[in-house]
């Protein structure tokens, strides 16, 4: 077996009394994307071992997101907007104008992102963190939602082409046959009328991934993961990511996209993003380094116990990595000495939440 290039695990050693000197270098850079495959895999773990290092980088973080903001200050009242969960006061008189724009471009993206996943997945085995609108209901409230506002003349503002929108939920998509090609129109209208919907650019990426263009859908998620206001977008984008590294057999940047998302605390603070764990578990597995696979599925059932059913679930629909754990000897009892409720769980059948990426 070739020698570990992860020197740490997070239970390594004890935290460092301060700011590591040898990694403060790193971990600025590591911000602006300026170390190379190697040095960041090294800082990404020694983070996960380090919590001194760990606040470090989160404080650099904030402080960048902080003159980006002040650079930007439309970004202040997104961030607010979004942490207090309704709109901010009038600052000026089109401010309805700009929620109208934000609520059609979310109803393009409702029913763009219904007819993807209709497509590509008619039984919405992919599941998602919300449940896909029904087209029908998505077209009506769509095209009540946009008759409304031209009848209340509120469409005269804003810049926006309202008779396009209704001929766009009234008929004109019914031109198209192709379920995906609807939805990648929906989706791109969506980001036409609000260039900063991340949930749209997420889909369209998904999208490009599905078609085979993981290149543009590579870029399109590492854009999205470096600008993104919600960290739930972020640790989407991170999570397909790394699926897309992964299928071309680039675990280091793989295991570097999902790491974000237990390094950073969002798996714990969002428990719909257990899943980081189980990728990274697997992966080692695929790697032939079972003591960091069984330690990772370790951490999966002790950090989100509730989610055991479906970890057993994504054991059974994941025959690459059942298939590399038969192939190494002492691996499937190791896993079973380790993980005893992973196989109760499988023998009272799955569970499924629905809410997995």
């Amino acid at each position: 077996m070739s020698p570990d290039p992860w020197n740490l695990t997070p239970d390594d050693g004890p935290a460092h009394a301060g700011v590591c000197t040898d990694f403060q270098v790193d971990l600025s850079c590591l911000l602006d994307a300026e170390l190379d495959e190697a040095a960041a895999g090294r800082a990404m773990v020694h983070m996960e071992a380090c919590s001194c290092c760990r606040g470090f980088f989160e404080d650099a973080r904030q402080q960048r997101d902080m003159h980006r903001d002040m650079a930007a200050p439309e970004r202040i009242f997104a961030r607010l907007s979004m942490l207090t969960g309704r709109k901010l006061p009038a600052a000026h008189e089109d401010l309805e104008s700009l929620d109208l724009v934000h609520r059609l471009s979310s109803l393009f993206y409702q029913i763009g992102k219904a007819y993807i996943l209709a497509a590509i997945d008619p039984g919405y085995r992919e599941r998602v963190f919300e449940a896909a609108l029904p087209i029908e209901n998505g077209h009506a409230s769509g095209r009540g939602f946009v008759d409304g506002v031209l009848a209340s003349g509120r469409g005269l503002s804003g810049g926006l082409d309202w008779q396009r929108a209704r001929a766009m939920l009234n008929g004109r998509l019914e031109r198209i046959e192709s379920p995906l090609e609807k939805g990648r129109k929906l989706l791109e209208e969506a980001i036409a009328v609000d260039p900063s919907h991340e949930e749209a650019r997420l889909y369209l990426a998904f999208l490009h991934g599905h078609e085979g263009k993981r290149l543009l859908a590579a870029e399109e998620y590492l854009e999205i993961f470096q600008t993104a206001i919600d960290d739930a977008n972020r640790g989407h984008a991170a999570i397909q990511l790394g699926r897309l590294h992964s299928a071309e057999q680039s675990y280091r940047k793989a295991i570097a996209c999902w790491r974000w998302i237990t390094i950073s605390g969002l798996a714990d603070r969002d428990d719909r993003f257990f899943v980081a764990r189980f990728n990274i578990g697997m992966v080692y597995a695929l790697e032939r380094n079972q003591h960091r696979s069984l330690d990772y599925f370790r951490q999966l059932l002790d950090r989100h116990p509730m989610r055991v059913a479906e970890v057993a679930e994504l054991f059974a629909r994941s025959p690459k990595l059942r298939a590399a754990i038969d192939e190494q000897p002492g691996f499937a009892e190791a896993l079973v000495q380790t993980c005893p409720e992973l196989f109760s769980a499988a023998a009272d059948g799955p569970n499924p939440s629905g809410d997995v990426t």
